[in-house]
Parts: C-alpha cells; structure tokens; sequence
C-alpha cells in the first residue's frame, strides 16, 4: 500500500510542463544576454564612456525585449489562438522595445552607430546560444531518473 503511494506520488513529481520549462529557459537566455551586454559593454571602455554606452544599450535593449517576450509569449496554457496572438504580441514588443533604444541611442543622446550596432549583434548571438545551449540541471536530473 505504501510502495504504491509513493509510486503515485513520484509519478506527479515527473510531470512536465513544456510551457514553464520554455519560460525559464527564455528567461535564462535573455539574462545570459544581459550578462554578454555588459561584458561587451566593460570591454568597450576602452574606447571611451559613450562607446560602451552603445553597446550596453543595444544589448540590454534586446535583453529586456526577449524577457518581455519570453513573458508574454510564454504566459500558460492557454487555447491556440490565445498562444499565437501572445507569440505574435510578444515579438512585436521585443522589436518595438529594439526600434525605441536604437532610435533614442543615435537620435536623441547622439551615440556612437558602431558600438551600439555591435551590442545588438552580440545580444542576439549570444540569445540564439543561450537558447540552444543544454540545460545541465536538466541533463542530470534525467541521467539521475535513468539510474535509478
């Protein structure tokens, strides 16, 4: 009677939500980009403060955009439709979000195109890896699962 509680118990500690899982795997991602924006950023210091001001705009601009999307997107499980208009809404937002920051960068404050530029592009690439990257907690759990 107990072994087969405690079967039924392990079995509901196993369920996968595919949605929360593609959330914090986005939001893991975007604070990865985060974290390459402000390296390049440090690293553009070098040139000069304005230079690497660029650059962490650009990057943190993505950042914040691909989080808003990730939570916008990614909200639960909901109907078809729902979830395409929040996809759709999500990325609509995240490159508003990019319009708005390189706008305000070269119009407004007069940055640097290069660096800045430069910061979006590795924000991007460094999302696009982060994404694809392997989740090791996740890895380990299942060889962890396998085992036993």
């Amino acid at each position: 009677m107990y072994r087969q509680a405690a079967q039924q118990a392990e079995q509901v500690i196993r369920v996968h939500d595919p949605v929360a899982a593609g959330r914090r795997t986005a939001l893991r991602a975007a604070a990865i980009q985060a974290l390459v924006a402000v390296v390049l950023a440090l690293g553009l210091l070098a040139q000069g403060p304005r230079a690497a001001l660029a650059a962490g705009i650009g990057g943190l601009a993505l950042a914040l955009g691909n989080a808003l999307a990730a939570w916008m997107a990614l909200g639960g499980i909901v109907p078809a439709r729902v979830a395409f208009g929040r996809l759709l809404l999500g990325a609509m937002a995240k490159w508003g979000i990019a319009l708005v920051a390189l706008t305000a960068a070269l119009a407004v404050w007069r940055l640097p195109p290069l660096p800045l530029l430069a910061g979006m592009a590795v924000g991007l690439l460094a999302y696009l890896l982060a994404l694809n990257a392997p989740s090791w907690g996740v890895i380990e759990r299942r060889n962890r699962n396998r085992k036993g």
